[in-house]
C-alpha cells in the first residue's frame, strides 16, 4: 500500500492517510477484507506516530471502510460502493459551493464563474 505524506499541506497527516486509503479502497486497489498494515508498520514506513496512524484507522473504521479485528488486524469492509460514492459527491458538492460562493465573494458573476467552470472542465 502506497501512501504519500505532504508535511508542507495544511490538511492534516491523519487526514491525508483516510484520504488515500478511501481513494485506494473506491478504485479497487484495495479489496474487501485485504489487511492494512498495522499501525506501528505504517508508523515507521511514513516516519510518523503511531497515534496519527491509529487516529486515522480508528476514523477509517467509524466511517464504515474498515473493521478491526482485536489481534488480527485491520481489513478493508465489505464495500458499499453506493455509500461510498455518495459522500464522495457530497465532498466534491462541498468543494463547489466554496468555489463559488468565493467567486461571489470577489465580485465575478454566476455567468462568470460558469464560464471558469468551463474552462476548467475543457482540461
Amino acid at each position: 500500500m502506497k501512501i504519500i505524506i505532504n508535511n508542507s499541506s495544511m490538511v492534516p497527516i491523519y487526514e491525508q492517510i483516510m484520504d488515500q486509503i478511501k481513494a485506494q479502497i473506491t478504485a479497487g486497489g484495495l479489496k474487501e477484507n485485504d489487511v492494512l498494515p498495522s499501525v506501528r508498520t505504517l508508523a515507521k514506513e511514513l516516519k510518523i506516530s503511531a497515534l496519527t496512524v491509529k487516529k486515522a484507522y480508528d476514523n477509517l473504521e467509524e466511517e464504515g471502510y474498515t473493521v478491526t479485528v482485536h489481534g488480527k488486524g485491520t481489513y478493508v469492509a465489505a464495500s458499499n460502493t453506493e455509500r461510498m460514492r455518495e459522500e464522495q459527491r457530497r465532498e466534491v458538492e462541498t468543494d463547489l459551493d466554496n468555489a463559488v460562493q468565493k467567486g461571489r465573494r470577489c465580485g465575478l458573476t454566476d455567468e462568470e464563474i460558469r464560464e471558469l467552470f468551463e474552462l476548467i472542465m475543457e482540461d
